[in-house]
């Protein structure tokens, strides 16, 4: 199995490729973004690590332009000691999974391995339903081209609706995963937030996307009508 170690600590990358090759992998190593992206989009790799400091292009913006070139390679991304939003930026932008540093070797091979298993299946980072688009990692909805505005609870009702697209989602699956499991409110919240989606997504386009199934809950479209 062939893995690309993106890392431009020069001791570090060749320790990770020395170990890989010990434990029968075959190790491409680039030390800085542009030949890392290159590697990474023109050879066949089964699994790359990416660093997220790195010089000529960051692994943030090595990760954005993979993936809007389809390539759908598993990526393990090495973040900051308790980078918390390091982490949540990697898995935003399409990383599959993240290494705080430091960390053990041990545990790097059995994260690779686990990544291997799983393969890679084309999931594209940016949500969309017909001329509809969103974006987790830049927080941006677009549709039919114009930006739009939305608060973060409307934004996070369409990220559940957008990953569910095609599926009938019960106003109680919505609001365990866009408010919280332990929401004990008016399940008639849900009916307002989809009025106000409603108002910004679908009244002033020509297609609607969201449909109310009577008795059982929501559905976005992938086609509207």
């Amino acid at each position: 199995m062939r893995v690309l170690v993106i890392e431009d600590e020069r001791g570090l990358a060749e320790g990770i490729a020395e170990g890989l090759a010990a434990e029968g992998f075959v190790a491409d190593v680039a030390h800085d973004g542009m030949d890392g992206l290159w590697r990474a989009v023109h050879r066949q790799q089964d699994v790359i690590v990416l660093d997220i400091m790195l010089p000529a292009l960051s692994g943030y913006e090595i990760l954005k332009r993979m993936r809007a070139a389809g390539v759908w390679t598993p990526v393990l991304m090495l973040t900051a000691k308790d980078g918390e939003y390091d982490e949540a930026d990697a898995l935003d932008l399409g990383a599959d999974d993240y290494l705080s540093k430091p960390f053990s070797f041990v545990v790097l091979v059995a994260h690779l391995r686990a990544l291997l298993r799983r393969g890679a299946p084309a999931r594209p980072a940016v949500l969309a339903a017909d001329d509809l688009t969103l974006d987790p990692a830049s927080r941006r909805c677009r549709r039919a081209g114009r930006e739009l505005t939305l608060t973060a609870r409307e934004f996070g009702l369409l990220e559940f609706l957008l990953r569910h697209r095609d599926e009938v989602v019960s106003k109680s699956d919505i609001l365990t995963h866009v408010w919280d499991e332990n929401f004990d409110g008016d399940l008639n919240i849900v009916e307002v937030y989809v009025g106000y989606l409603r108002r910004k997504i679908d009244v002033p386009f020509e297609r609607r996307l969201i449909d109310t199934v009577r008795g059982a809950g929501y559905r976005l479209r992938s086609v509207g009508r």
